[in-house]
């Protein structure tokens, strides 16, 4: 097949799909006999990267596979396409979100212990419910509680392919121009770091 209609077909399969598409997704829309390497379809991928550079969407990498989608620099301009607003979440979903993140697996008691406040079944139904954490196993205490950790959907969401991607702390120790807080403790700078994440993800 000649690489501009693989590259043809790879972009338009993008586009379509609406969700990100791993390469065995992509190499699942050929015959076997026309069916191109891995390497060729990597290959086109990044090519159409670097075309994308000077548009208004980009190609990236999530968890789950490659996806197109709008640049955050234009993100703005594209929201009032539509009415409803994305949702705000508040400060304690996304300090649970945020310990859960960085200190998976985690009960619910110990995100509870490191605020110092309870998390409410509310918070918890969320996170679930968007599919941003699930139950991976269960403390093996009294009561056996339940341990949380992220999914491939929070990746995806936050534009991340692996947990690695998340900031380094270290780089967000000044929580204060994030959230507007005058405390910098561990837990603010993982709330900033996943406050700053949602505020880049289109």
């Amino acid at each position: 097949m000649a690489s501009p209609q693989l590259k043809q077909i790879v972009e338009a399969a993008l586009i379509a799909a609406g969700g990100p598409l791993s390469l065995d997704r992509l190499l699942g829309l050929f015959d076997d006999e026309e069916r191109p390497e891995r390497g060729a379809l990597s290959e086109v991928l990044r090519e159409l990267a670097s075309e994308y550079q000077s548009r208004g969407i980009e190609i990236v990498e999530v968890a789950s596979g490659y996806r197109v989608q709008v640049r955050a620099s234009v993100a703005p301009w594209v929201a009032r396409l539509w009415e409803e607003k994305a949702p705000r979440y508040s400060r304690a979903l996304l300090e649970t979100l945020s310990l859960i993140a960085y200190r998976q697996p985690v009960t619910r008691g110990e995100i509870e212990e490191i605020r110092g406040v309870a998390v409410s079944t509310t918070i918890i139904k969320t996170l679930s419910e968007r599919e941003w954490v699930r139950v991976v196993g269960h403390r093996d205490v009294p009561g056996r509680p339940a341990l949380y950790a992220t999914t491939r959907t929070f990746l995806d969401y936050f534009g991340l392919r692996s947990l690695n991607d998340l900031p380094p702390l270290s780089q967000v120790r000044d929580p204060d121009s994030v959230l507007g807080v005058a405390d910098q403790t561990d837990t603010d700078a993982q709330t900033s770091a996943v406050v700053s994440l949602s505020r880049n993800t289109p």
